[in-house]
């Protein structure tokens, strides 16, 4: 404990969790708090929303022996934590239903048990239907000061701060699992500080670090004073035991100026998310490394950065499959930007394979135009060999498919989009290239020439991507109204957009949902993301 009463000094504990792994959990909430306690000297130590199963659970919650595992990892961590208060968020079976709960401990003893009160049910969220809402302030007390506890979106809503404070807090600690998109940052301050006007108490904030499946959470740890004030920040995409100090003063936790870690930028922020969301992917499934098809493309050589970024070069293994239309260009950079980032690659040129495959399907080809036929067939040709690798290697497949082509089917099933994870899937061409303009001026890893040339799939003679669809500047900024903001094909047609245009790409993200639900899953970046956010019905007479 603090040595002097009239401080106090509180760990935010902004640290990566495994979702299910309740005993790693508990081993790591353990280590921490004997970190804060030992060498830190803390006096209390929050950690982030759902600490022991780590989030979101999902469906886990709805099983007798998880929730079982949950209340036994309870037990043991009020009997081994000692010497230090510490707020851990978990699921807790009560009468009235399962509750998503903050839990203060100390000395073998719990404090005080909160109850998250605005459940969110959108966008990614789907807590209603696990969890029953609270009602009630919990306060407890450390080195004389009342500490009151929200969770999450319990800040983002009028109510539960003002509530703590008329029960007599001091300080609130918020538990947060606050999942990234571009821009996160400044709207979680924007929030805090009309909290901190309504209870006039200071908040800090703690939040969820690490990668899980399509979600990334930057943590950006924060305490905010009763003014507004942004007093310290943790870093962003950083794990780690960050402390803040507090004067106790005339009955009021005033706290001290520390660190402010300032948010990444646009570019820098959405790599680093790509980068996490790898990484973690790859490292909590316990896979040996990734390999991707590297086609000289702008997208591939994005993917290739991030994963040597994400994993290190010596886990990235690269793929050059060309056919009979690659041009030699194509090739070229694709070795140089393997080489640039010192990953193993080999080529594979899959001219055997298509024509076997056409030689097979000459009774039904003959006398038929070639079409989009043979173009997925070379796509295939290529799913199938960077399957086999994967299967011989245990190495992940990445898929290097992005948001608008994504959006409008301009992919092939079994084809480019065969893989078990796509890091690019929430990200815009137009984005893609400032992507790699971005990491370019970090390290330059992507030949000049491939974002000067026109993108393009390469199957079929002299083909480009504008041959099948709008510029891209037109069509991600379609895409943007429709898929993003939910705007109608009126609203868009209204604010200047060509009617055809924008009438044929609604029709393409329509009628390519069945694509979509067959995709690997890929990091979330922004609000509206295809699978956990956006969800449409396969089947339906929609057209607008």
């Amino acid at each position: 404990m603090a040595a002097d009463s009239s401080t106090l000094r509180v760990v935010m504990a902004q640290l990566d969790f495994l979702v299910g792994d309740i005993a790693g959990n508990v081993d790591k909430i353990i280590s921490a708090a004997t970190e804060a306690r030992d060498h830190l000297h803390a006096d209390l130590i929050v950690f982030p929303e759902l600490t022991l199963t780590g989030y979101p659970p999902e469906d886990l919650l709805l099983r007798p022996g998880f929730i079982h595992q949950v209340e036994s990892a309870l037990h043991c961590l009020r009997n081994e934590i000692r010497g230090i208060s510490t707020v851990i968020g978990s699921p807790l079976p009560t009468p009235d239903g399962l509750r998503n709960a903050a839990v203060a401990l100390a000395d073998g003893q719990i404090q005080a048990t909160y109850y998250k009160q605005w459940l969110p049910n959108y966008s990614v969220f789907d807590e209603k239907r696990y969890f029953t809402p609270g009602e009630d302030p919990a306060l407890f007390t450390v080195a004389g000061t009342r500490v009151g506890m929200t969770i999450c979106e319990d800040v983002w809503l009028p109510g539960p701060v003002a509530q703590a404070a008329e029960a007599g807090a001091q300080l609130l600690v918020n538990l947060n699992a606050s999942p990234y998109h571009a821009g996160k940052g400044g709207q979680r301050l924007t929030v805090l500080r009309r909290r901190v006007r309504e209870g006039r108490i200071p908040i800090v904030y703690v939040n969820l670090l690490g990668g899980q499946d399509e979600l990334v959470f930057d943590g950006g740890s924060m305490v905010v004073g009763v003014d507004g004030a942004l007093i310290q920040q943790a870093p962003f995409f950083e794990a780690g035991l960050y402390p803040v100090d507090f004067q106790i003063s005339t009955g009021a936790a005033i706290p001290v100026p520390g660190p402010v870690a300032e948010e990444p930028g646009l570019e820098e922020g959405i790599y680093r998310a790509l980068v996490l969301g790898v990484r973690d992917y790859v490292e909590k499934n316990g896979f040996a490394g990734v390999v991707l098809g590297l086609s000289g493309g702008i997208d591939s050589a994005l993917t290739l950065a991030i994963a040597v970024d994400a994993l290190g070069a010596e886990q990235v293994e690269a793929v050059l499959l060309p056919s009979r239309y690659t041009a030699d260009m194509s090739n070229t950079d694709a070795e140089l930007e393997a080489q640039a980032l010192g990953v193993h690659y080999h080529v594979m040129p899959i001219e055997p394979a298509f024509q076997a495959f056409l030689d097979i399907l000459q009774p039904v080809l003959a006398g038929r135009a070639p079409d989009s036929t043979e173009e997925n067939l070379q796509a295939r040709c290529r799913g199938v060999l960077l399957m086999a690798i994967s299967n011989k290697t245990g190495k992940l497949v990445l898929t290097t498919g992005n948001k608008s082509e994504t959006a409008v089917g301009y992919s092939t099933l079994y084809g480019d989009m065969a893989g078990g994870f796509a890091p690019i899937k929430d990200v815009l061409k137009t984005t893609v290239y400032r992507l790699a303009v971005w990491r370019n001026q970090q390290t330059p890893v992507i030949p000049q020439r491939v974002f000067d040339r026109p993108p393009s799939a390469e199957l079929r003679p002299d083909q480009t991507d504008q041959d099948s669809l709008p510029p891209y500047e037109v069509l991600d900024a379609i895409l943007r109204g429709y898929v993003e903001e939910d705007r109608s094909v009126e609203e868009l047609i209204e604010a200047g957009f060509d009617r055809m245009t924008v009438e044929r790409v609604a029709r393409l993200v329509i009628v390519n949902e069945y694509k979509r639900r067959q995709a690997a899953p890929g990091v979330r970046i922004t609000p509206r993301a295809f699978g956990r956010d956006r969800r449409y019905p396969i089947t339906s007479g929609f057209r607008r």
